[in-house]
């Protein structure tokens, strides 16, 4: 799959403009959901059809981490994790615009001008059917198609996919997991929600109390989920390996900046620091809590450990 990466400006997209008329969908895409899944198998249907280029088009920073960065969602992938994901899903190629108050200010007919028809050459577009752009969020899937009837390009909106009742959404997966409903996360995604990351040097404090870990690193401010679970790691052998997680700000260890995850993985020792791994999150233990001292800690992961053992022995790797 081919990344193109850059801002929209007087140049338009060029830098991402390749002669080949495309399909495209636009959107954040964030944990690529399975409403995200049935839009990328249309486009990639019509684009097989029509001898076009299936293009994705999403942008960094995600538009609400731009203008209220202390509300934006917590994001449920990262850049590189999402990419991988559209990747694995067939399209050919990813244009990854960055948002700024230049594409912020764009109307709805510039962006169509510079970005869908001299920068990329779309000729069919398909959207959800509540997606809104430029500037104010003026344009809506009826903007879309005034302007595709004048200027060459087929538009097709996508209706809700909806899953045991629920929609399909981003948010809707975000509160399953915040909720520590993991199995509701799963079916909304059409997979295990997991996060992907290298193991780094921590503070040696679960080595102290007899539980090494992996520390995961992360490159997010936030993530949508918190607690201890049972998990399992890829990366490190030829099968995933079941393991302890806790991941959260440590309230027991002290003040911390950011969230950290670690893994505590099961009779398992070996060198593996700056491996890249993937924590499948498969069943949440309890919340985080702070405890009066590191021995009433270290009781409490010895019993997180001995319920991941139970929980595997009742649900062992496959």
């Amino acid at each position: 799959m081919q990344v193109s990466l850059g801002g929209v400006s007087a140049q338009s997209a060029q830098s991402a403009q390749t002669k080949h008329p495309k399909a495209l969908t636009i959107g954040n895409f964030d944990g690529l959901h399975l409403g995200h899944h049935a839009m990328l198998e249309k486009l990639l249907a019509v684009a097989r059809a029509s001898n076009l280029e299936s293009c994705v088009l999403t942008f960094e920073p995600h538009p609400r981490e731009f203008f209220t960065p202390e509300q934006a969602p917590a994001r449920l992938t990262g850049l590189r994790e999402k990419l991988s994901l559209i990747e694995a899903a067939g399209v050919e190629h990813t244009v990854v615009l960055r948002f700024g108050r230049e594409l912020a200010a764009h109307t709805p007919q510039e962006f169509i001008d510079k970005v869908l028809v001299q920068g990329l050459n779309v000729k069919y577009l398909i959207v959800g059917d509540d997606f809104c752009f430029g500037k104010g969020r003026a344009g809506n899937i009826e903007t879309l198609k005034a302007a595709g009837a004048l200027q060459g390009f087929t538009v097709e909106a996508l209706q809700t996919v909806k899953v045991d009742g629920q929609r399909a959404s981003s948010s809707a997966v975000r509160d399953a997991l915040s909720g520590g409903d993991l199995e509701l996360a799963a079916r909304l995604l059409g997979r295990t929600y997991n996060v992907a990351g290298r193991v780094i040097h921590g503070d040696k404090i679960g080595r102290k109390l007899g539980f090494p870990t992996a520390n995961i690193q992360f490159r997010r401010m936030r993530i949508p989920l918190d607690g201890v679970f049972a998990v399992t790691v890829e990366g490190l052998g030829p099968k995933a390996l079941p393991g302890a997680a806790s991941v959260g700000l440590r309230p027991t260890i002290g003040d911390q900046l950011k969230p950290v995850l670690e893994v505590h993985l099961l009779d398992f020792s070996g060198e593996i620091y700056r491996q890249h791994v993937s924590v499948n999150f498969l069943h949440k233990l309890r919340d985080q809590e702070k405890y009066d001292s590191l021995e009433a800690l270290k009781e409490q992961i010895a019993k997180d450990v001995e319920d991941t053992r139970q929980y595997f022995i009742a649900n062992p790797v496959t």
